[in-house]
Order: C-alpha cells, then structure tokens, then sequence
C-alpha cells in the first residue's frame, strides 16, 4: 500500500508513534523516524532487522534548523519525500487557566503548533510529486474539558493548520488531513490506569465513550496508514476522528 514511499515520523517513539511506525513499515514505507531523544534508534534497528527500512535521525520540531535538516536527510538517502505523520506533541499541565504559567503555554504551543507548522512548511516544500501529511490533533480539537485549556488551544490550531495547508498545497497535488485521537492505551495511560487513585476516573472515562473501551494504538495507526495511502486519494483538509464516539455524546 505504502510500497516505497517515504515518510517521516515524527514523535517516532512514543505510543502512538512506534506502533504506527512498525505499522507503515510492514506496508512497505522507507522510514525517517524523529523525536527529541535516542530511544527512536532502538525503533529505527528493529525495523531495519524486521527487513524494513528506516532512519532515526534526532531533532526538534520547534528548531527550524533541525527540521529542515530531517528533511534534507530524507531526500538525501532515499532519494524524494512522499508523506510525513507530524506526531510530535505534549500533554496539559491539568491545570485550570488562571493558574497556567506563560512559559507553560509557550513550551506546549511551541511544540505541538509551530512543530507542525515548521515540519509542514518544509515538507510541503520537498514533495515534488505529490503525497499526503497527516498531523496528530486530538478529540479536544473538537471538544473541551476542564484543566486543559493550552492543550485544547494547540490542537484545535493543528486542525486550522492542516485546513489552511490543504487548500494552500492541494494545488500540488498534496493532501493534508489531521488524525483526532480520543483517549489511546497507552503505556503512559496504563500506568495512570494502574494507579488506584487513578483508576476510578479512568474508569468513568471510558465509560463516556460509546464503544465501551479507549482505542488501541494499532488503531490509530491504521487510520493514519489509511490517509498516507491513495485509497485516501480524495480525503484532504479533514480531522479524522478516531474516539469510539467520544465527542458524538
């Protein structure tokens, strides 16, 4: 499905980002994987054994630098860029507003908006022969809950900036789609759910969402495989959500 394209991950090691990478290498992907630590090169090895193709290079999306170097580092080894899944984000403080620090908000905004706007500004400028952007918003870019409003702020803007760069680029022949994940299992939910103080509110978490459970990571990275891919040929300035019906109650 993904024969030969090559796509950056950014976010590469976390949750979401390692399984939808594993995810897009088994469907033929040459990875460029990224995140801010080294643990992305233990993920990029085990590809690369799995006989995929992948590479870890170490960046910072806030760092205009460091992202149009992945990029040219994408080009120069294999030869062109057809896609990218802009992951790369933090959580809230679970603070309410009035007590938020400036520099609180200004780190969050810095990483999880102007991270895409930079990784989309020069990969949109690298795909010569069209292809397809997905960027990791958030069910709370369509919906709000209490102590998290930054977070909210910042993945609302993700899905203005994948609709403002999917009119910008459709002309190219590009696609650009946001993916609105609900609440993902995790191992960092995992040990939230394994906190006994935790639990009950995790529990009654889940229970919000129509389908009873919170979404596996494989399932987001299916959906994200689905709009790198041309079945998704005619998908472009969309938030896809995907949240058992969190945000439809």
């Amino acid at each position: 499905m993904l024969e030969g394209k090559t796509i950056i991950v950014t976010g590469a090691a976390g949750g979401i980002g390692s399984v939808t990478s594993r995810i897009l290498a088994s469907a033929g992907a040459n990875l460029v994987l990224t995140d801010v630590g080294e643990a992305g090169e233990a993920l990029a090895t085990e590809i690369c054994a799995g006989g995929g193709a992948a590479t870890f290079v170490r960046a910072d999306v806030t760092s205009e630098a460091d992202v149009e170097r992945l990029v040219a580092t994408a080009i120069g080894i294999y030869g062109g860029l057809d896609g990218a899944f802009n992951n790369a984000g933090i959580e809230q403080h679970s603070k309410p507003i009035e007590d938020l620090a400036l520099a609180e908000v200004e780190r969050l905004l810095r990483i999880n908006v102007i991270g895409v706007f930079l990784c989309m500004k020069y990969q949109i400028r690298a795909m010569r022969r069209g292809g397809s952007i997905v960027n990791t918003s958030s069910g709370l870019g369509q919906v709000a809950i209490p102590a998290a409003a930054e977070y909210i702020a910042s993945k609302h803007a993700v899905i203005g900036l994948t609709k403002g760069a999917a009119v910008d680029a459709a002309p190219r022949g590009l696609r650009v789609n946001a993916i609105c994940p609900g609440i993902v299992n995790t191992p960092m939910i995992q040990r939230l759910t394994d906190d006994p103080e935790q639990a009950p509110i995790f529990e009654a978490l889940k229970m919000r969402h129509p389908l009873g459970r919170f979404a596996e990571p494989e399932e987001i990275g299916r959906s994200v495989k689905w709009l790198l891919s041309d079945d998704a040929s005619f998908v472009t300035g969309t938030a896809l959500t995907v949240d058992g019906g969190y945000t439809s109650i």
